[in-house]
């Protein structure tokens, strides 16, 4: 009880921003009249809401807490990643965004392997239930838990740090939450939700930024690290990793913009085409904004701390020490990366229940109420993945990169080559994908990744399989319908 009154800012503001959730549940709940509406709002939505909705989506407690606190571990090499974020966002919007969202509209298509069901299996009668689609679900699902029980670790970390209660405790409070308007409002909720929450964490990302380059010294402090013997590796592309290897991990990390199931379902639910144009620029800006803010906060952190040994703990160290920021400033700050941690978990949400539910319980079993079990299926994948986050294997960064190279050995195939025109048999999809995972973990098993990151091994035997038996289609690949 002390806590919130000494910090009755960030009270007042988690008090107000609890209520905003809940409106926004009942506002969803009320377009929630089918699995359409549920899973992709009717497809009416603004651009501007989903733009910001894509980058708040993606820039979670992994950008706040795991991608600032590598930067501490990797230096300038690290920012390879941001670079590549920027790059793919990009091409996300400008390349993938139009024809997915056309192809999503014409077949009604909800998930990722409904749309490889219209392109690869022309929709045929009981292609549901065949093993493509099966195994790209299941990707999806298990994906999506490994995401999930990343964003909870963040999250849990972060409440055990500014409220002073166990982990155990502060994940429990956040799958209260987040469960709370997901299940409910569905993705006219995220959607809305995700749009204050963005707002939130473009304030935090500067304040971060400008509190933590003051504490350090002012922006050209990091000049100071180069004279310093022991932190010559933060300067050097191989200082840290092979930069091959940090490569890899870089470009699992951005091919999640292209081919995520959270990120490409923003698309389903845009009207038309002119609202992917105008969501556009808000999405790829606000993106750009939060990495150069947040990116370079490990560098400076060497001139604030000592000894860090888990870099996951280092921006919620840093924000919670009184002599860097004031502390209404640390009140701000508290829901700001509370926002990122919701705006990316209930987007996961979604999407896992909206693959476990269209794509793995549907094929096999006729519902009488359909947004009834994607509601449990939300409120059960949520209690899952909190329930492995009470010991969590591995940092936050790795889980969700092993994660993003999952997606892009599977996905990349179908849907970036698929959607310009090549298409290969569903027979040749399945094994691009069962061969590509294999070579993912194969090259992790035998230690190989010391040298190469898996992703581009894996995406390169997946690629090849596919592309060797794909077929250019002499119909226009991109449907016209609005």
């Amino acid at each position: 009880m002390n806590w919130f009154v000494e910090h009755w800012i960030a009270s007042t503001l988690l008090s107000a921003y609890v209520g905003v959730l809940l409106y926004n549940a009942y506002v969803g709940s009320k377009a929630a009249t089918g699995v359409g509406g549920y899973y992709v709002g009717n497809r009416e939505m603004g651009g501007a809401v989903v733009g910001i909705s894509f980058f708040a989506t993606f820039a979670s407690t992994n950008t706040f807490i795991g991608h600032a606190g590598k930067g501490y571990e990797y230096g300038v090499a690290w920012f390879t990643l941001a670079l590549l974020l920027m790059l793919f966002s990009w091409v996300s919007w400008r390349w993938i965004g139009p024809p997915l969202r056309r192809f999503s509209a014409e077949w009604d298509a909800l998930t990722i392997p409904d749309y490889i069901k219209g392109r690869v299996l022309n929709n045929a009668p009981h292609a549901s239930r065949h093993p493509v689609l099966l195994l790209s679900a299941s990707v999806i699902v298990f994906a999506s838990l490994l995401y999930l029980l990343a964003i909870f670790k963040g999250a849990g970390h972060l409440f055990q740090i500014f409220l002073g209660v166990p982990y155990e405790v502060a994940v429990g409070v956040t799958l209260l939450v987040v469960v709370l308007y997901t299940s409910i409002g569905g993705f006219v909720s995220v959607v809305r939700t995700d749009a204050i929450q963005g707002v939130f964490m473009l304030l935090g990302a500067l304040a971060i930024f400008y509190f933590v380059t003051r504490a350090a010294g002012g922006v050209g402090a990091i000049s100071q690290l180069v004279d310093m013997p022991t932190k010559q590796h933060l300067f050097d592309l191989n200082g840290a990793i092979p930069f091959a290897v940090l490569l890899g991990v870089s470009l699992s990390g951005a091919l999640k913009l292209i081919v995520d199931p959270r990120q490409l379902s923003r698309f389903y639910g845009l009207k038309n085409d002119v609202e992917v144009k105008r969501g556009m620029w808000i999405a790829v800006l606000g993106l750009t904004l939060i990495l150069v803010c947040m990116f370079p906060i490990g560098l400076y952190a060497h001139l604030i701390l000592d000894n860090v040994t888990d870099t996951d703990l280092i921006v919620p160290t840093l924000v919670n020490d009184a002599a860097i920021f004031p502390f209404w400033v640390t009140d701000l700050l508290i829901v700001s990366i509370v926002s990122a941690a919701m705006s990316s978990m209930d987007s996961v949400l979604l999407v896992a229940s909206s693959t476990l539910y269209k794509n793995l319980i549907a094929p096999f079993k006729h519902v009488a109420n359909e947004v009834r079990l994607s509601r449990i299926a939300v409120i059960g994948f949520a209690c899952i993945a909190a329930f492995m986050a009470l010991n969590p294997p591995g940092d936050i960064v790795g889980i969700t990169i092993f994660s993003g190279s999952l997606y892009a050995v599977c996905f990349f195939p179908p849907v970036v080559f698929g959607l310009y025109g090549r298409i290969a048999s569903a027979a040749r999809v399945f094994t691009s994908m069962l061969l590509g995972i294999a070579t993912l973990i194969i090259w992790i098993v035998l230690g190989l990744s010391d040298l190469l990151h898996e992703v581009f091994p894996a995406l390169l035997v997946s690629s090849v399989i596919y592309l060797v038996s794909s077929h250019r289609v002499h119909d226009d690949p991109v449907p016209h319908s609005a």
